[in-house]
């Protein structure tokens, strides 16, 4: 299943704490045309959902966009609001704050998962 394979490499990404663009995480997956960045943000959002849902850090903050200056795309910012861990302007500066925190946790908690 796609949501898993994408936890396999991010908690690889977790280890090195660098994060990864969506770009290079489909490509990593080999994901096929057509909508691949789409694909990928659908089961990043289950991984949202999943990872709220068991009070686990998000590993989905290891991913960013390429044009946002290190932060994730704004749907990111948007299901951590739905799943109640992110209250603010997905386009303010609330979310490098939040961005940046979560980033950080889920490296710590990600690289040596349970």
């Amino acid at each position: 299943m796609l949501r898993d394979r994408i936890r396999e490499l991010l908690c690889d990404v977790a280890v090195t704490a660098q994060p990864v663009t969506y770009q290079a995480l489909a490509k990593a997956l080999e994901l096929s045309p057509p909508n691949t960045i789409q694909q990928l943000t659908i089961a990043l959002e289950c991984l949202i959902e999943e990872d709220a849902s068991a009070a686990r850090p998000l590993i989905a903050a290891l991913v960013i966009s390429k044009t946002r200056g290190g932060l994730p795309a704004p749907g990111f910012f948007e299901s951590a609001k739905r799943v109640g861990r992110f209250q603010g302007d997905p386009l303010g500066p609330e979310a490098a704050v939040f961005h940046e925190t979560e980033f950080n946790r889920a490296v710590e908690f990600w690289r040596a998962p349970s």
